[in-house]
């Protein structure tokens, strides 16, 4: 958590709870690319740049549900995801000058809150697989292979919770990458530009996050609805 000179630096919304809690895993709004809010940043973000802090406050009031929503996915815990999306935005305040339009912002902006995420999850020492250990290829799997359509599809008679237990226990960044393509609907080129890896290797990373919650829920069924 930033100390209180940070506090003082921007302003400190408290994220959405309760009703404005994100949709759950399974259940993307595929349209969610469409509708992200980059459209509507354009001068917000440059008076933001120009040290505007209401213009700041847009930006925050724009972005901070899906951010909330990453940060809440990978960490599991409401007032850990608050604290999560608080820091990234005082980060994105100390940082937005830096912005220079390579990317999307949203992009730019999710890849800025991956990063507080990241360092969080390493502070606790959990024993996970790293996003970079995550972007590497296996010893069995060979080249980098472009995978088409899913061969997991999380629809059907699937038990919301058991699917929701899965995806948590993903090693991170599996989880990572699930989190961002399948819930919040981000393309594989957007997932490539914020990680700082290959289109084919997010959708392989994608690939085998889908069979660990495939073997995950079929680990969970019981003989008798398997057979």
């Amino acid at each position: 958590m930033p100390n209180s000179s940070s506090s003082a630096q921007a302003p400190r919304p408290i994220p959405p709870k309760g009703g404005n809690e994100p949709k759950r895993a399974g259940g993307a709004d595929r349209s969610s690319s469409a509708a992200r809010p980059d459209s509507r940043d354009g001068d917000v973000l440059a008076r933001a740049q120009a040290g505007d802090h209401q213009a700041y406050a847009q930006l925050y009031a724009l972005h901070k549900r899906r951010i909330y929503s990453l940060c809440l996915r990978m960490v599991g815990n409401v007032a850990e995801a608050e604290d999560l999306t608080q820091e990234a935005f005082l980060q994105l305040h100390r940082k937005i000058a830096t912005f220079r339009g390579d990317s999307a912002f949203s992009t730019w902006l999710h890849r800025l809150a991956i990063n507080v995420v990241l360092m969080q999850l390493r502070k606790k020492g959990l024993s996970l697989i790293s996003l970079d250990e995550a972007m590497e290829p296996t010893p069995d799997e060979g080249p980098s292979r472009s995978f088409g359509a899913p061969d997991l599809t999380l629809t059907g008679a699937i038990d919301r919770l058991a699917l929701e237990r899965a995806v948590a226990d993903l090693p991170a960044g599996y989880r990572l990458i699930f989190i961002l393509h399948d819930v919040e609907g981000f393309e594989h080129n957007e997932i490539a530009s914020m990680l700082d890896c290959s289109i084919g290797n997010s959708k392989s990373q994608l690939h085998k996050a889908r069979l660990k919650l495939r073997d995950a829920l079929r680990a969970q069924t019981s003989p008798e609805e398997r057979s």
